[in-house]
């Protein structure tokens, strides 16, 4: 039996994704074997990857004065790549701390530049996100880094800063879940575990401008302008993952692209947070303004039943649920691949386990 699975990554797949994949396994292409066994110089390769960058640039709107990288080390990896390619040895660099994701880059941004940490909601928390028209780069920022959506925390800003410096976004948790204006930012990176496809492959988006400028000392593996005149082949990619998130973004497609993502998304989030506020027996700790489309954590009135809750969720078909180990309680993740069937399942269940247990 196929669950519902709630999990922040890797994380839920489309089911129309994975059965073609299936199909595909042995005989790929009709070249009489796998994609995972063919060469990622081959035509046949080179075509599912460029299509696969083809349609990420349609989705996003991208223009000539971008380039998309498919990098490994996911984006955790990011965190050293994006100071070794955007500054100079002394330089500062400016971060927004909303959560755990936000302090893990902070920290590896530390071994390579001057971290000005310009808003810092610690001491909430993490339970909010700065409000609106207060961040701002500070002077001779070489860049600005936020988290767009803490993952663990379930802390979302509703807005994308306007700042004078270059704008870079882990976006690993909220990419393709909603139109955006890419024109807006310097540079986003995402982990593909969440919305993209499987883990494996981290997907970054460089404006132009800010190509060449990598320190001495970065890897070749991460240098961005080496791996974009590479066509991201520097290296033996991934080819597995790369040839399943070309068949994602081929599936947000043909289901209403980002357009229909969004309107399922929000309808999806706002069922989720409304059995949640509708109850004495749950609760969300985050703002409001700042709650989370994609990850949505929440407390039980009494926490020595949340082993009963899982074991009940489980026994229903509903994994996944466990908050993250350093913050505990529950997390749904719903990003695009959760139905709504799947939420609608998880809130009726919800209101089961109150009934009689409250």
């Amino acid at each position: 039996m196929r669950v519902y699975n709630f999990a922040a990554g890797p994380a839920t797949m489309p089911l129309d994704v994975l059965t073609r994949a299936q199909s595909e396994l042995t005989d790929w292409a009709d070249e009489g074997m796998s994609v995972m066994e063919v060469s990622h110089r081959s035509a046949a390769f080179v075509r599912t990857a460029e299509g696969a960058e083809s349609r990420l640039r349609s989705l996003l709107g991208l223009g000539d004065d971008y380039e998309v990288l498919f990098l490994q080390g996911g984006a955790t990896g990011q965190f050293s790549a994006v100071p070794l390619n955007l500054t100079a040895p002394g330089a500062t660099v400016d971060y927004v701390n909303t959560g755990a994701w936000s302090a893990k880059a902070i920290k590896e941004a530390r071994k390579y530049a001057q971290v000005r940490v310009v808003a810092d909601e610690e001491a909430t928390g993490y339970a909010s996100a700065p409000e609106p028209g207060t961040l701002a780069s500070g002077p001779g920022a070489a860049y600005l880094h936020y988290t767009p959506n803490e993952t663990i925390g379930g802390v979302e800003f509703g807005y994308v800063p306007s700042v004078e410096a270059p704008l870079v976004a882990d976006m690993s948790s909220t990419i393709l879940s909603r139109p955006i204006d890419v024109s807006q930012f310097g540079l986003i990176y995402a982990g593909a575990q969440k919305n993209l496809g499987p883990a494996g492959l981290c997907v970054v988006i460089v404006r132009t401008d800010l190509l060449g400028r990598a320190r001495p000392e970065t890897p070749s593996v991460w240098d961005y302008r080496q791996m974009a005149a590479a066509g991201s082949m520097l290296n033996t990619p991934p080819t597995f993952a790369w040839y399943l998130l070309g068949l994602t973004l081929e599936w947000i497609e043909q289901t209403g692209g980002l357009s229909a993502m969004a309107e399922r998304n929000q309808a999806k989030a706002a069922m989720l947070y409304a059995s949640i506020d509708g109850s004495d027996y749950y609760s969300n700790p985050v703002a409001p303004d700042a709650r989370s489309w994609m990850n949505v954590p929440f407390l039980l009135a009494d926490p020595s039943r949340e082993a009963d809750f899982l074991a009940g969720a489980k026994a229903a078909g509903l994994a996944n649920l466990e908050g993250h180990r350093s913050v505990g309680g529950m997390r749904a993740s719903i990003y695009n691949a959760m139905p709504l069937e799947g939420v609608r399942a998880l809130t009726d269940y919800m209101a089961d386990f109150e009934r009689h247990h409250a």
